[in-house]
C-alpha cells in the first residue's frame, strides 16, 4: 500500500486537521496515513510546537492499523538532542521523522533570516545545521523535506542548485546513508516543475552514493493536501531508482 508518511493533525501547533478526517480522506484515496505531529523543544514561545506525547498515544494508538501508523516530526537540534533522543527512546513511534526548522536560532519561516544576508550564505548554513544535527540525531528513521528552505526564503530564486552546495549536500546524503536513514521526497512542492527538476541531481546524487530508500510526504496540515503531488513523487523516485518504504515498529516496509 501507498503511505503519506507525514501528516500533521491537531496536535501540530499549526493543524487543526482531526484523525478521523485524515483517515476518511486517506481511505477515499485508497492510500495509508502516519500522522507526524510536531515537537520543536527549541521553538522560542513556550507551548508551542511540543504536546503531549501520553495524550496522543492515548487517543489515537486506537485507530492504529495496518493504513494508519503513530509518528513524531523531531525538530533537531544541538541544544536539545539529549531530550529529543529521550523522546525517542520513551515511546512506541512507528516513524521518526528529523527535520531543520531553525538556522543558527533563527526560524526558516522568519524574514529576519535573510535580512541583509546573500542567499549562498544562508543556504551554506543551512546544510551546515543540518550535517551538525544529523550527527546527534542518528536514530531518525527519514530526513524530511531537504528543500524546506525554499518554502521560505526571500530571495528571487529560491530553489537548491545541487552544483552551487554539492559538498554540504553529499555531506549530508553520506552521513544519513552511514546511518541508514532514509531520504523524504517531500510532496509539497511538486506542483511546481522547477522545483521537480532541481530536486533530481540530489536524489541521483543520494543514489550514487549508496542511498536507496525513500520515503514520501506531503506535510499536510489539511485534508486537501493529502496525497498530493503522489505521482511526481514516484517520478523522481523511479527516475533516480529509489525505493518507496513507510515504517512500521521503525522498520522500513516497501510500497
Amino acid at each position: 500500500m501507498i503511505f503519506d508518511s507525514h501528516v500533521h493533525t491537531e496536535f501540530s501547533t499549526d493543524s487543526k486537521l482531526k484523525l478521523e478526517e485524515a483517515l476518511k480522506t486517506a481511505g477515499d484515496l485508497g492510500i495509508g496515513i502516519i500522522s507526524t505531529d510536531h515537537i520543536d523543544l527549541n521553538y522560542p514561545e513556550k507551548d508551542k510546537f511540543i504536546f503531549d506525547i501520553d495524550e496522543y498515544f492515548n487517543k489515537y494508538y486506537k485507530y492504529r492499523s495496518d493504513k494508519y501508523f503513530l509518528g513524531v516530526e523531531i525538530g533537531m537540534t544541538d541544544e536539545f538532542s539529549k531530550e529529543n533522543r529521550n523522546i525517542s527512546e520513551k515511546y512506541d513511534f512507528d516513524y521518526i521523522i528529523g527535520s531543520i526548522h531553525f538556522v543558527d536560532g533563527i526560524d526558516i519561516f522568519d524574514k529576519e533570516l535573510y535580512k541583509d544576508r546573500d542567499k549562498k550564505y544562508v543556504y551554506e548554513r543551512y546544510f551546515q545545521n543540518m550535517i551538525e544535527c544529523i550527527k546527534t540525531h542518528e536514530y531518525i528513521n527519514s530526513l524530511a523535506h531537504i528543500d524546506y528552505i525554499c518554502r521560505y526564503a526571500s530571495y528571487k530564486n529560491t530553489e537548491i542548485n545541487y552544483n552551487e552546495y554539492s559538498d554540504l549536500i553529499d555531506e549530508v546524503l553520506r552521513l544519513i546513508v552511514s546511518r541508514e536513514i532514509a531520504f523524504e521526497i517531500n510532496l509539497r512542492r511538486l506542483s511546481n516543475m522547477a522545483a521537480v527538476e532541481n530536486l533530481i541531481p540530489i536524489y541521483k546524487r543520494y543514489k550514487e552514493i549508496g542511498g536507496s530508500l525513500v520515503t514520501i510526504g506531503s506535510d499536510s496540515h489539511n485534508s486537501e493536501s493529502i496525497g498530493l503531488n503522489l505521482k511526481a513523487a514516484f517520478y523522481i523516485a523511479e527516475k533516480c531508482k529509489l525505493k518507496p518504504v513507510y515504517y512500521k515498529n521503525r522498520k522500513p516496509e516497501y510500497f
